[in-house]
């Protein structure tokens, strides 16, 4: 007790009025800050509550200005699933997006690899070429494209017109793939080779472990693009109901429905949910990929 009182009382000083300024002007701009991102959240967010919230309305009250759900109706969804067509709708999405992405990424890292590792004469043609591609819109070359599948091999009323060019690369994936590979170091591929390793069985072993997250990147775009692909299967696909995916289906189940808005928001959130839920399971190798891109070029 005694050694206590013996040391002396050091008191600090108050804050002057620059440190005072400056804590004020710190507190209000995390007070900005935070602001401006909860605005942007409830931004983006409260269309797909609204969306959410009526699919779970009566048939009578999705009319009405509510916001709230009396009563849950859950079997909202039965019923969406119960209508003749939605599951075969499904299943085709579900195909054309796996296997279009499976097939554009297989076509797209061989190309890709050569354009960021190879020297060759024409290699920036080459690459000048695919991002002209990219420019390209798709309402261009849609007519003879659609002649050619639809008259001369007769796959008019399928998926297949939309599936089989995925299989021979695309143009943004390459061109992403590229950039994420031109920032893998030579030296692995080097050493890889002086092992005794082949260019392709450096791709395999080397490049393709080091590249998971910019072909996590490429196959999420891919995916993302075929699941709500509208205008593919509305020029190639309209005329078979069989053949229909989520995206052209749900146009048709709206307009059967166009009064029963909580069957159509339920049929909305079951299209939305799939592709919502992969990128919150894979939102950390998605963005990883994309910023990588640009740390190279």
């Amino acid at each position: 007790m005694t050694q206590l009182l013996d040391k002396p009382l050091v008191l600090k000083a108050p804050p002057s009025p620059a440190e005072r300024t400056a804590h004020r002007r710190a507190f209000l701009e995390w007070i900005a800050i935070h602001s401006l991102g909860v605005a942007a959240a409830l931004f983006f967010t409260l269309p797909f509550l609204f969306v959410l919230l009526t699919s779970l309305m009566s048939d009578s009250q999705a009319l009405s200005r509510d916001l709230i759900p009396h009563t849950w109706e859950w079997d909202n969804y039965r019923r969406v699933f119960d209508t003749p067509g939605f599951l075969t709708w499904w299943r085709n999405t579900l195909c054309y997006a796996v296997l279009g992405t499976a097939l554009t990424v297989i076509s797209s890292i061989p190309v890709a690899y050569a354009l960021a590792k190879f020297r060759f004469r024409g290699r920036n043609l080459a690459l000048m070429l695919v991002i002209s591609m990219m420019m390209l819109p798709p309402q261009v070359i849609i007519i003879p494209m659609y002649l050619f599948w639809a008259k001369q091999l007769d796959l008019s009323g399928t998926l297949w017109p939309l599936i089989i060019p995925m299989a021979f690369g695309d143009a943004f994936s390459i061109f992403l793939l590229r950039q994420f590979l031109t920032t893998i170091p030579d030296e692995y591929l080097d050493a890889a080779k002086v092992d005794g390793c082949g260019d392709l069985r450096a791709l395999l072993k080397v490049v393709l472990p080091m590249a998971k997250p910019g072909i996590a990147a490429v196959a999420l775009f891919q995916f993302f693009y075929a699941w709500n692909d509208y205008f593919g299967p509305q020029i190639y696909a309209s005329e078979n109901p069989g053949a229909w995916t989520l995206s052209y289906g749900l146009e048709s189940f709206k307009g059967a429905h166009h009064t029963d808005w909580n069957l159509t928001m339920a049929a909305t959130v079951l299209v939305m949910a799939p592709v919502i839920l992969v990128f919150f399971f894979a939102q950390k190798a998605f963005v990883e990929g994309v910023t990588l891109t640009g740390v190279k070029g």
